[in-house]
């Protein structure tokens, strides 16, 4: 059976040392941009393969043609999905996103398949994403989201700074709260 994924991959998201750097070099040398840089992002919830956990990160978000790009730098020293990939500073491509109509059906549908939930977060009470472990047979993670307004609105606004953009500004600030 397959899994409930609703649509098409939203964004690509690739690990890094300096989510600025990153979005810099990849805007001055595919077009993307521009970046809308958040900054220690807050989590309500956070579960590392089911036990409560601590992740802080800080992402940029930019368009790439009809995907959104996104750079994630975790900014602490605990382990997580992302070093577990990427250990002792290595870098790369790290998830794919999809959003799903519900996240917990989802969810279940990965981990039937044999894909844990390798981090389980809430940024917000109720708004929660997953970051599903297909490495072993993808060579990456997929992370899950419903379609939250908040969402959404950040999508459109990523997706709108692009239309037409002159390549100036590339790294904007953003904020979640």
């Amino acid at each position: 059976m397959a899994i409930p994924i609703g649509g098409p991959a939203r964004q690509i998201a690739y690990f890094v040392p300096d989510v600025v750097e990153a979005a810099k070099r990849h805007s001055a040398i595919y077009g993307s941009g521009p970046y809308y840089v958040v900054r220690e992002i807050p989590l309500t919830t956070c579960l590392y393969y089911a036990e409560p956990a601590h992740f802080v990160h800080t992402s940029a978000y930019g368009q790439w043609g009809e995907v959104m790009i996104e750079f994630v730098q975790q900014d602490s020293a605990e382990r997580s999905c992302f070093t577990d990939l990427y250990p002792d500073g290595a870098q790369g491509m790290h998830h794919v996103a999809l959003i799903v109509d519900d996240l917990k059906s989802a969810m279940h549908g990965f981990e039937d398949a044999g894909h844990p939930a390798a981090l389980y977060a809430e940024v917000a009470p109720g708004q929660g994403f997953a970051m599903m472990d297909c490495v072993a047979e993808l060579g990456h993670f997929i992370e899950l989201y419903e379609p939250s307004e908040a969402l959404l609105g950040v999508y459109e606004l990523v997706r709108a700074s692009a239309q037409g953009w002159d390549g100036s500004d590339p790294i904007r600030d953003l904020s979640f709260s």
